[in-house]
């Protein structure tokens, strides 16, 4: 996939942008200017959210009821037209070629897009649900009826923690047969997913870092035990709570560094460039494997990796075959490869340079 054309209102501080982008993008301003509210605008349209805030208010520029990005998108066989829109305190809109959409993975299937940003480091010491989605990202572009599958599981685990609050008359065994039979499958694709991935990883992280780094996927309950077994064991428990404790919901990707957990024991420079690894490495599997071209934003990559580390980084970035957007305070900071195209942002106002 590539993105064509950017239409952006109101989304922070950019008032109105519309451009054209080529395969190599340069975006460079000073500090604030908006330089990360232009990534910010590209990663909602691919995902229909921020990697900086949770919340949707915050997109909103200052003094307005709402924000727009439209692209106009070239897939692999066709083209079309995709667009997100933002009210305060209201629910988000969301058009595909001409036609409403109910889902965020209608925009995720037209726009993959990752980003690379200063706190990509989230990604090795936060929470287990921060790497369930990076996990899920993949195996949703890799595995074509994974989607299906993981909506399944949530609708049964939700059926589940009903009954759970219900009270101890309500019998559970309907849904765990439902639930047991959903979550093999989800289990079954994202181990599959991480089978193939982790040989990228274990390359782009010996390039980046010089050190060997793994992944084993954790599924959410005990090794040695089936999860029908590991179900059973906890219902006493899920009784008392409410809640359904076992399952993929809690599954993990434990990420090992020189064969010691990354997790709280490398520094802040090794996460950072291992977080970027993982991804890295996820978007080359991801053309490897399902031949999707995804988008990579790249965040004032210049400013958080010293000289050496930064001249590795790129010689990885550059031998990916993806559609590049990338920030600087400077024309000379960063070297992209040809042909790219530059543009310049200033207090919100984007210009094409070259």
């Amino acid at each position: 996939m590539s993105l064509l054309r950017l239409r952006v209102t109101n989304l922070r501080c950019l008032g109105a942008v519309d451009i054209e982008p080529g395969d190599n993008n340069l975006i460079v301003g000073e500090n604030a200017s908006g330089k990360t509210s232009l990534l910010e605008a590209i990663f909602v349209l691919g995902r229909g959210r921020s990697f900086r805030t949770a919340g949707r208010n915050g997109l909103i520029r200052d003094n307005q009821d709402g924000a727009t990005v439209v692209g106009d998108v070239r897939r692999e066989t066709s083209s079309g037209s995709i667009g997100v829109g933002l009210e305060r305190n209201g629910p988000i809109r969301i058009r595909a070629d001409g036609k409403d959409a109910s889902s965020a993975a209608v925009l995720a299937s037209w726009l993959p897009v990752q980003v690379i940003d200063p706190g990509v480091h989230r990604l090795v010491d936060e929470s287990p649900g921060v790497r369930r989605r990076y996990l899920d990202w993949g195996v949703f572009h890799v595995k074509h009826d994974f989607l299906d599958q993981w909506r399944r599981y949530h609708r049964v685990l939700r059926q589940r923690n009903a009954a759970l609050k219900g009270g101890p008359g309500n019998r559970l065994e309907p849904w765990d047969e439902q639930l047991v039979t959903a979550a093999e499958a989800v289990t079954e694709a994202r181990q599959g997913y991480l089978n193939g991935l982790a040989p990228e990883v274990a390359a782009v992280g010996e390039a980046l870092l010089g050190q060997r780094v793994t992944l084993k996927y954790r599924r959410g309950w005990a090794d040695g035990k089936a999860f029908g077994e590991a179900l059973h064991d906890a219902t006493d428990r899920d009784r008392r709570l409410g809640v359904t404790h076992p399952g993929p919901h809690r599954a993990d990707v434990a990420i090992q560094f020189e064969d010691h957990a990354a997790r709280g024991r490398v520094s802040r420079g090794q996460q950072k460039l291992l977080a970027a690894g993982l991804i890295l490495g996820q978007l080359r599997h991801v053309r490897r494997e399902s031949g999707i071209r995804s988008v990579l934003l790249l965040d004032d990559m210049a400013a958080e990796l010293d000289a050496q580390r930064l001249g590795r980084f790129l010689s990885v970035v550059r031998e990916l075959d993806v559609q590049l957007f990338v920030t600087a305070l400077t024309v000379d900071a960063v070297s992209l490869p040809e042909p790219q195209r530059m543009f310049h942002v200033e207090r919100g106002t984007v210009s094409k340079m070259v």
